[in-house]
């Protein structure tokens, strides 16, 4: 097993209803830990950039909107196999789809509220972790 860094986002649903630390307690009894945290409200440019990946979709400009809508908590995660433990743990992007007892299961409302993002690769997760956070700011 590896030890790894993935990146999480607890979406504005998911703070509006004050999800944050039921959220964070399924990810921590399924070992992973919270190494760096903050809540923040992003700007329609961060969000944009973030998301730029997606520009061409269709979603896009509603998947800004709705990420600025609210405040969101943007953390790395730390463990074995990080950025595929907490892909399994989110569930499918699809509420409907996903497992019982995973976050999207759990805790989303619909496919566009889903209440977590989670990098899709070590790759990704490298670059999403730097847009967010300083090396110092990550306390392992």
């Amino acid at each position: 097993m590896t030890m790894q860094r993935t990146f999480s986002i607890l979406k504005p649903d998911a703070t509006e209803r004050n999800l944050t630390g039921k959220i964070n307690a399924v990810f921590e009894s399924n070992g992973l830990r919270i190494v760096a945290q903050k809540r923040i409200r992003m700007s329609r440019l961060q969000a944009g950039a973030f998301y730029g990946v997606h520009k061409e979709r269709p979603f896009y400009q509603e998947l800004v909107e709705y990420m600025v809508s609210g405040p969101v908590v943007v953390q790395v995660l730390e463990g074995e196999n990080a950025v595929q433990k907490h892909r399994d743990i989110m569930g499918a992007t699809n509420p409907a789809n996903a497992a019982p007892g995973t976050i999207r299961k759990e805790f989303a409302e619909s496919i566009e509220r889903n209440s977590v993002h989670g990098s899709d690769s070590l790759e990704n997760a490298e670059t999403e972790i730097r847009f967010f956070f300083s090396g110092t700011e990550i306390v392992g």
